[in-house]
């Protein structure tokens, strides 16, 4: 208790500090809020929900509510690699404004290629003036491994033709903290798999300074956002699995709330996709699902206004946010026992035993003798 009473004051302080900074839009979050027809009533929830994503007590909502109230005194600058743009997409594509969607736009967003209307030398000059006015004091997010073969040759920005690595590396310098938005920027992604011709990294391998690492291929518009409030409200980095990642929200598998984890339990398998244990929703293991391996909050915070996420539509989980995904889970529609239990002739019936019964994965005894009835009755 003393621990969250200690972080609640620094919080306090926190915010008091940015209160005190000239807002940088022209509009309050409350107006914006009245724009698009949001209620303080909802605002309120958001904060709640927030509070409790964030692994918090019920009394840091005000906190939360303060911090996206003054969300607009943190200078953010957005850098994008290698990538594909999913990240932002994952943040900003909705049918309908929602406060995650809201919070960000209220965010003084200093620089984004994929949101701004400048260009050219006029988008340079934003980027040099943005790290120069706020240095030490804006938040650095980075979308996109960062090519460093050839001296990063293979990814050129701008019309200065600077490198991806030499962009990365200058802005990183003076950063208040930096985050790393997606697996690729996290860890390098598709585009480090092998042979990974680029050299392909993730941020933490170029820059050396501590970076929060948001997993997944993308990740849920709450991860981004739960993590811009943290550093809003407190000015620091929650705490860290040996990943880097919040632990907040990547603090337990996919498997542990999985809403097909039932089925697991009782050994009941989808077969071939399309079979009637599929309609029925029995769990997809045997199809490849590498949620007992992936750790992230997918199945409590979905995608898509939480209206759903890859296994609930089902198809398994292929593990995007785990270093080396592309790689080491592949094949992503057949289970991982082969490939980790090697010189061992493992099927799909028996890996529970072989691999899920494993300590490391912590899954109850109960799971894997379930397997073998299920199979023994057939």
């Amino acid at each position: 208790m003393d621990s969250y009473n200690a972080l609640y004051e620094q919080g306090v302080a926190r915010l008091k500090q940015l209160q005190q900074l000239t807002p940088r839009m022209g509009e309050s979050l409350q107006d914006k809020m009245e724009a698009k027809g949001i209620s303080r009533r909802d605002f309120m929830k958001w904060s709640a929900t927030v509070t409790s994503l964030l692994a918090l007590p019920l009394s840091f909502q005000p906190l939360v509510a303060q911090a996206a109230e003054v969300s607009d005194r943190v200078p953010l600058i957005w850098l994008h690699m290698a990538e594909c743009t999913g990240c932002s997409e994952s943040l900003i594509r909705t049918d309908s404004p929602s406060l995650d969607t809201l919070i960000f736009d209220h965010v003084s967003v200093e620089y984004h290629e994929t949101l701004m209307a400048a260009s050219g030398m006029q988008a340079e000059e934003n980027l040099e003036e943005a790290m120069e006015t706020f240095k030490g004091n804006y938040l650095l997010c980075v979308e996109g491994a960062v090519p460093t073969a050839n001296n990063g040759a293979f990814l050129r920005i701008g019309p200065k033709s600077e490198t991806g690595l030499q962009v990365v590396t200058n802005a990183a310098r003076n950063a208040a903290a930096i985050v790393s938005v997606g697996t690729c920027a996290s860890f390098g992604g598709v585009q480090a798999a092998a042979p990974n011709p680029t050299g392909a990294k993730g941020v933490h391998e170029v820059v050396d300074r501590t970076v929060i690492n948001l997993g997944g291929c993308p990740p849920s518009a709450k991860n981004i956002v739960g993590t811009l409030m943290y550093f809003i409200m407190f000015g620091k980095l929650p705490a860290l699995d040996m990943f880097n990642r919040p632990k907040w929200a990547y603090g337990k598998r996919v498997h542990d709330n999985c809403e097909r984890r039932g089925h697991f339990d009782a050994g009941e398998f989808v077969e071939t996709f399309g079979d009637e244990n599929a309609k029925d929703g029995f769990c997809l293991y045997k199809m490849g699902c590498k949620g007992p391996y992936t750790y992230n909050n997918c199945p409590t915070e979905r995608f898509n206004a939480h209206t759903s996420w890859p296994v609930l539509a089902g198809h398994g989980c292929i593990g995007c946010s785990e270093p080396d995904f592309w790689d080491e889970m592949a094949d992503f529609e057949k289970p991982l026992g082969r490939q980790i239990v090697k010189g061992l002739d493992a099927s799909t019936d028996t890996v529970g035993a072989v691999i899920l019964g494993a300590s490391v994965l912590g899954i109850g005894a109960h799971a894997v003798t379930s397997i073998f009835a299920k199979s023994e009755e057939a």
